[in-house]
């Protein structure tokens, strides 16, 4: 009867990674159609790989002109040369713009500005999940995530209001349900081993937050905003892992999370999808809007975070 066990073991292991798998990976079905996006332009933070560019290709693919807004211009440009040739959309560029440097996010905007008349889409895409601090001596995590983010989008809300209907997603997380967000240290560092974890789990919170103060601020212009939490996706987000973990977290998103393609379904959804307009603030997953964690859906901690934020960049 011992010879069972190992069977009943693996067989366990497999209903367990099945039920994972099944879980983590059901990705939303794809649209039969999206709109065409001829004459619309779009902005993709991080759109040089991973859900950036997988989010990039869908709006090339239906004709938008896409501006591809990442820090690595190898990388950047590599990008935009396999989405126009992926596409044949010749409309497809490369910005330079590095969120963890609030100079950067000032410069990228004032170019943009200057040199693309249009603007219908902000997809605030970019993030990083590694410790550290900015040259502007903010938490790394919490300045990519949500503070650069913040500033470009309100360098770029006139050039939006201008086009109205226009819409601002911001690719948020589950990962906002264990956030403690500490107003009064805001942008600081968390404390402690795990602080740069925490200061991610801040920082998707403070998106969650920032596309519902933004839709209250906005109704009645044309804008409207969302929050998308793109599943659990195999991206580059683990390489700051400690080399320890490397080996865990590797083969595990491999075999149990999203492929890119699946991970921007939801983001597309915010941007594309028709009727979504009295939707503005909500919180979207497998693209349905769901409720987010209390603190989420609270009105004057979203107020509060905006003043915050405005009272750090100088704004």
């Amino acid at each position: 009867s011992g010879m069972w066990w190992p069977a009943l073991g693996a067989a366990l292991l497999l209903a367990l990674g099945a039920l994972l798998r099944y879980g983590l990976r059901r990705a939303p079905p794809p649209p039969l159609a999206w709109p065409a996006l001829r004459g619309r332009t779009a902005i993709v933070t991080g759109g040089s790989g991973g859900i950036g560019e997988a989010t990039a290709l869908e709006l090339a693919r239906c004709g938008a002109r896409v501006v591809l807004a990442t820090r690595s211009a190898p990388r950047g440009e590599a990008a935009a040369l396999r989405i126009r040739t992926e596409t044949g959309n010749p409309h497809v560029r490369f910005m330079h713009l590095d969120l963890a440097s609030l100079r950067s996010v000032r410069a990228f905007a004032s170019a943009f500005l200057r040199e693309e008349p249009h603007l219908h889409l902000l997809i605030n895409n970019a993030g990083v999940s590694a410790g550290g601090t900015t040259e502007d001596g903010f938490s790394l995590v919490f300045q990519v995530n949500h503070l650069g983010h913040f500033l470009l989008t309100e360098l770029l809300l006139e050039r939006l209001q201008s086009c109205a209907p226009s819409r601002v997603v911001i690719v948020a997380s589950s990962a906002h349900r264990a956030a403690r967000l500490r107003l009064g240290a805001l942008g600081s560092p968390a404390p402690g081993p795990l602080g740069a974890f925490q200061d991610y789990c801040d920082s998707k919170l403070a998106n969650v937050l920032h596309a519902r103060e933004l839709a209250a601020r906005l109704r009645g212009t044309g804008v409207t905003c969302y929050a998308a939490h793109p599943g659990f996706v195999d991206t580059g987000l683990f390489r700051h892992a400690p080399l320890w973990l490397k080996p865990l977290l590797v083969p595990l998103a491999r075999l149990f999370f999203r492929n890119a393609a699946e991970g921007a379904r939801t983001p597309l959804h915010c941007a594309l999808q028709h009727g979504l307009e009295h939707l503005s603030g909500c919180y979207f997953s497998n693209c349905t809007p769901q409720d987010p964690c209390p603190p989420g859906g609270d009105e004057r901690l979203a107020q509060a975070l905006r003043e915050g934020s405005q009272r750090l960049l100088g704004l």
